[in-house]
């Protein structure tokens, strides 16, 4: 497929975007650096499909992704279209609920050859988003974005290719906050284990409660305007706490610690054994 004249533009949300919103699941942001990192070695960049569905509000959900084997030139962008279709094929038989929504590319922003792109998906489904993520990390933050695309014409003369930005739902649970974490450092040492990474939500649960207790007495010694929205949701947390006096709350937390260790104990004896078992049957065919 050759690239095309078309002036790329890229604006800032109109009134027509304003009220689309992509939410992404982090398991497709994993995904997509997975397979930037298992790309080619002569590829720049990574592309492929998103699956999800469109919200009754409006949203696009993204929830699942693949990618599509692709080559870039100066002047042409081929698409491994059969692949795209047999890897959609499979993905419906599993999850038969979800249709294809948009696009990825790795990456800051979009480029000429996106256009092109756009418009092949814009022929599977209509209205695609593309979601743009900066694999890169620099500055220790992972740029990610999406686009829509209005196609601008003075009368019927079509004249460019407008992607407009929306905003991104990236909403994650803690055990996922903590490898994106991981993920935006691109030199770690060696993942948490079970116990440094309960150690770093500790951490994290006492700060975020230090930060309600100076917000509860700033409100009460008037220094802050109370807001009772967020009076409410500090209420709903106290009270789905369990009622456990502190004896019971000590004994819960030791014996989870204690189930814990046993888990890590058992999987050290059966590496062990493994690799036992390996030496002795590599010893017993040597003649």
């Amino acid at each position: 497929m050759a690239v095309s004249e078309r002036t790329v533009l890229q604006f800032g949300p109109s009134s027509a975007t304003a009220s689309l919103t992509a939410k992404v699941n982090p398991l497709v942001i994993f995904n997509i650096c997975d397979c930037f990192v298992r790309r080619p070695d002569q590829a720049e960049r990574v592309i492929g499909t998103l699956l999800g569905s469109v919200l009754p509000d409006g949203t696009v959900d993204i929830r699942n992704s693949y990618v599509v084997p692709h080559n870039e030139f100066s002047d042409q962008v081929a698409l491994d279209i059969e692949y795209h279709h047999t890897m959609l094929k499979s993905h419906l038989k599993v999850n038969p609920q979800e249709a294809i929504v948009g696009w990825f590319s790795t990456g800051l922003g979009v480029t000429g050859g996106s256009a092109l792109i756009h418009e092949f998906y814009s022929r599977e489904v209509s209205n695609p988003v593309h979601l743009t993520v900066d694999t890169s990390f620099g500055s220790g933050e992972g740029t990610i974005k999406a686009y829509v695309s209005v196609n601008l014409s003075l009368g019927d003369r079509p004249l460019a290719a407008q992607f407009q930005e929306i905003p991104v739902d990236l909403r994650m649970i803690e055990a996922e906050r903590v490898g994106f974490d991981i993920l935006k450092t691109t030199a770690v040492d060696k993942l948490p284990s079970d116990i440094e990474g309960m150690e770093v939500l500790m951490e994290r649960l006492l700060s975020l409660i230090n930060d309600v207790y100076k917000y509860v007495d700033d409100v009460v010694e008037g220094r802050v305007a109370p807001d009772n929205c967020i009076g409410i949701l500090i209420s709903e947390s106290v009270a789905s706490l369990p009622k456990l006096s502190p004896p019971v709350f000590d004994k819960l937390i030791n014996d989870n610690l204690q189930d814990q260790l046993l888990l890590v104990y058992l999987s050290s004896i059966t590496r062990t054994q493994l690799s036992l078992a390996e030496k002795l049957n590599t010893a017993a065919q040597l003649p």
